[in-house]
Order: structure tokens, then sequence, then C-alpha cells
């Protein structure tokens, strides 16, 4: 376990990695309809997108389920479209709304997983279980990175300029949803026609 400063720092730099901007859009549109005094549920969503890639994560790197890095990597922003999309068409968060949030959160967590696991297949020597859970802390501890920065400037964009949640989330989602889309047309046609 001495390694596990190491795959910690590799775990918290991917997830933050500007390179790799896809997580970080998803984890900033799951912040979308929220502001810092709804802190736990969105804690409770993070957790839950975390419990899903670490599944399958686990999974793939013990090679337990096949991963095709060409599919993965066009569902991926298609989980970040869909996110934004039922963002920016929510007209409020009841109980309902909620609880299909966070099933699609862990759902696509298991997608990210599996995105997750080929960065980190290559890195792995005969110890898995030591530096995998090191990942998948490093990883979550960016994630909360991400929400602190994404709810504060929440804060400040809803207090100092007075603009509506509704109004934020609209502009945040609509935003995500139009990087994330682009990306997602890049990846379709990698995907199909540069076989």
């Amino acid at each position: 376990m001495h390694d596990f400063p190491l795959y910690f720092q590799l775990g918290l730099t991917h997830i933050l990695d500007w390179q790799g901007y896809d997580h970080i859009l998803f984890v900033m549109a799951l912040c979308g309809v929220y502001a810092w005094q709804d802190w736990r549920k969105l804690l409770i969503l993070v957790t839950a997108f975390t419990i899903g890639h670490s599944l399958t994560l686990a999974l793939s790197v013990f090679n337990l389920i096949p991963v095709s890095v060409s599919l993965i990597e066009f569902l991926i922003p298609i989980t970040i479209v869909i996110t934004s999309l039922v963002n920016i068409l929510r007209k409020n968060q009841n109980q309902s709304s909620w609880l299909f949030t966070y099933l699609l959160t862990l759902l696509f967590g298991l997608i990210h997983g599996m995105g997750f696991s080929n960065y980190l297949r290559s890195l792995l020597g005969n110890e898995i279980l030591g530096p995998l859970l090191a990942f998948n802390v490093g990883l979550e501890v960016g994630q909360l990175a991400i929400v602190v920065v994404t709810l504060t400037l929440s804060y400040f964009i809803l207090n100092w300029f007075r603009a509506s949640r509704r109004e934020w989330n609209l502009f945040l989602s609509s935003a995500i949803f139009g990087i994330a889309f682009t990306m997602s047309v890049e990846r379709f046609s990698a995907l199909f026609f540069n076989r």
C-alpha cells in the first residue's frame, strides 16, 4: 500500500485533467440545478456516480467485462448530453425527479468507469486492489473539488448578478450540452467511419 499516494494522485489528476474534460463537464452538469444549500443531495449524487464507476472500473481492470474503447468514448459525451438535457427540461425538483436523477447518475457512473479503466489498466502492475482503491479515492476527491468550484461559481452568479436558479441552470446546462453534443458527433464519426 506504499503506492497509495501515487495512485491517489493519478486518480485526482485524471479527473481534473483539462485535456480529458468530459468527466469535468459531467460533474458540472450534475451540479446544474443545485446551489450550496443542496450540497447533501449533490454529495449523494456524486457518491452514486462514484459507486457506478468504481464497480465497472474494478470489473474492467480485472477483465470481467469487455470494454470497447471507441464505444465507451462515444457514450461518455452522450451521458453529458442527457444529463444537461434533463436539467434544461426539468421544471421543478421533486422527489421523483431526484430519484430519477440518482438512478441515471448511477447508470452513467458505470459507463464512465469503463472509460477510466483503459487509463488505469495500462498503469497497473501485479498488485491491483490497493492501487484501484487509491485511484478511486483520488477520483472522488477530484469530483468533490469540481463540485465545490461549480457551487461557488453558482453562488456568485445567483447572489452577485441576481440571476435566478432557472436562468443559471439553463445557461450552464446549455453550454455543457453544446460542448458535449459536439464531442458526441465527433466521436460518433470516429466510431463508425474511421475503422
